[in-house]
C-alpha cells in the first residue's frame, strides 16, 4: 500500500477522502475532531505543492439534497484549522482547487450514486470524480468499511495513497491484532451483544482477558441465571453467550462480566439510583444502566496490569452523570497504564472527549467506530483492500 511519500504531488490535483460526518446541533459542530484529525494529510499535501479536492459525506441523506446536511460548517471550520481559503463546491459540481488553497466537494451522499448498490452508478460517479485528478488519498478511516463510489470505485481509477490518518489507524490496529504485547485485555461495552458477536468470536482466539460491561453485559448475566429485572436483553442471544464463556474456558481466556451494577427506573439526570450485586438480582421495574464501583475498580485494575488494551464501546449511560462512573474509571486506567492503548472509535472515543480524558495519554483514539469493528472481527476493509491491489 502506498504512502503519500510515493506520490508526486508537486502541482497535482489530488482528490482527498475524509471522513468529515461530525455532529452537529442547530447547525453547529459540536465535536471537531474528524476535521482536526484530516489537518496533517491537507497540510502536508498543501506543504508539497498539491492542490486537495475533498470529498466527504454527512448524515444520511440518502440521494437527496438535504440543506441541513451541507458541509459548509465544516468548510468554515477546516479553513480555521488548516489556515487556507477553503470553498465548498455546490452539490454535483467537482471542479479543481486553486494553488494554496482547498476544494471541499459538496455532501457526497447527496449523490444516490455513491452508494447505490449497483456497481455501474457508482463507477459513473467515481469517474466524474476522478476526471481531471492526478492522484486520489484515502485519509477517511471512518468509511473504510464501506463499498462507495468515492471510497472504492474511484481508488482503481487514479494512482492512490493512504493519508497519514489512515496510515496511522492501519499501524495502530496492526499492532494490536497481529503481535500484541502481553497480557493482552479487551474491554468491550455498548448496547447490544448482536452488534459485538463476531467480535468476540475472532478476539477470543488472541485475547488473554475481555473484559464485558454496558447494555450487553446484561444478556451474558442472564445467561449465567441472574436476575436483570428491566436491563437491556436479548433472548435470542442467551445460547451464543454461553458458548462463548464456554469457548473462553477452553481457550484458557479470563473473562470479567460485573459483580455489581448501577440500578435506576429512568434514564435521568435526577434519577433515583442504588447499586446492587449482580448475585443479588436486580429488581423487576429496575434497569442497569452503568457497572457498579466494586465492578469499576476491578476493570480499572485489571487494564492498569495489560501490556495490551483494545477498548469499544462504553461501561454505561456515559452521557447521563449518575451513570458514567464505569466508562470514566475504565477511560482513566487507559490514560494511567503504561501498556500499548487502543480506543475502537464511536462511542468510546466520544467518550474520552466528553468526560476531559487526557487523550494524549491514549496510544490512539480510532476517528472509525464501524471500521475499526470490522478490523477486530478479522475482516478486510474494502476501502484498505482496494489500495493493497493498486
Amino acid at each position: 500500500m502506498h504512502t503519500l511519500s510515493d506520490l508526486n504531488l508537486q502541482g497535482a490535483s489530488v482528490l482527498v477522502r475524509l471522513d468529515l460526518n461530525v455532529p452537529l446541533a442547530d447547525g453547529e459542530i459540536t465535536d471537531d475532531g474528524r476535521i482536526r484529525a484530516a489537518v496533517p494529510t491537507l497540510k502536508e499535501l498543501l506543504e508539497a505543492g498539491a492542490a486537495p479536492v475533498v470529498v466527504a459525506h454527512l448524515g444520511r441523506p440518502k440521494g437527496e439534497v438535504k440543506p441541513e446536511l451541507s458541509l459548509a460548517p465544516v468548510a468554515t471550520r477546516m479553513a480555521e484549522l488548516v489556515g487556507v481559503p477553503v470553498t465548498l463546491a455546490p452539490a454535483g459540481d467537482f471542479p479543481p482547487a486553486a494553488p494554496g488553497t482547498i476544494v471541499l466537494l459538496e455532501n457526497i451522499r447527496f449523490d444516490p450514486r455513491e452508494s447505490s448498490k449497483d456497481p455501474a452508478e457508482r463507477a459513473a460517479l467515481a469517474a466524474e470524480l476522478a476526471a481531471g485528478r492526478d492522484a486520489y488519498v484515502s485519509d477517511g478511516f471512518g468509511v473504510l468499511h464501506r463499498e462507495q463510489a468515492s471510497v472504492t470505485d474511484v481508488a482503481k481509477l487514479l494512482p492512490n495513497a493512504a493519508g497519514r490518518l489512515v496510515e496511522k489507524e492501519i499501524r495502530s490496529f496492526a499492532s494490536v491484532l497481529d503481535n500484541p504485547a502481553r497480557p493482552y485485555t479487551v474491554v468491550l461495552g455498548g448496547s447490544k451483544v448482536s452488534d459485538k458477536l463476531l467480535v468476540i468470536d475472532n478476539l477470543l482466539k488472541s485475547v488473554d482477558r475481555l473484559i464485558i460491561g454496558g447494555g450487553m453485559c446484561f444478556t451474558f448475566l442472564a445467561a449465567e441465571g441472574h436476575a436483570i429485572g428491566d436491563s437491556l436483553f436479548e433472548p435470542d442471544w442467551v445460547d451464543a453467550c454461553l458458548q462463548i464463556l464456554k469457548d473462553a474456558r477452553e481457550r484458557g481466556v479470563q473473562v470479567m462480566l460485573p459483580t455489581d451494577v448501577v440500578i435506576a427506573q429512568d434514564i435521568a439526570a435526577d434519577a433515583e439510583t442504588d447499586v446492587v450485586k449482580v448475585e443479588q438480582g436486580i429488581p423487576e421495574g429496575w434497569k442497569g444502566l452503568d457497572i457498579g464501583p466494586q465492578t469499576a475498580a476491578a476493570y480499572a485494575q485489571a487494564v492498569l496490569d495489560s501490556a495490551t488494551v483494545v477498548w469499544n464501546g462504553p461501561m454505561g449511560v456515559f452521557e447521563v452523570e449518575p451513570f458514567a462512573a464505569g466508562t470514566v474509571a475504565v477511560a482513566r486506567a487507559l490514560a494511567q497504564t503504561d501498556g500499548f492503548t487502543v480506543v475502537g472509535g464511536g462511542d468510546s472515543a466520544a467518550a474520552v472527549r466528553l468526560l476531559d480524558i487526557d487523550a494524549d495519554a491514549i496510544d490512539h483514539i480510532s476517528t472509525g467506530g464501524g471500521a475499526s469493528l470490522e478490523l477486530l472481527e478479522g475482516k478486510t476493509l474494502p476501502g484498505i483492500a482496494v489500495l493493497e491491489d493498486s
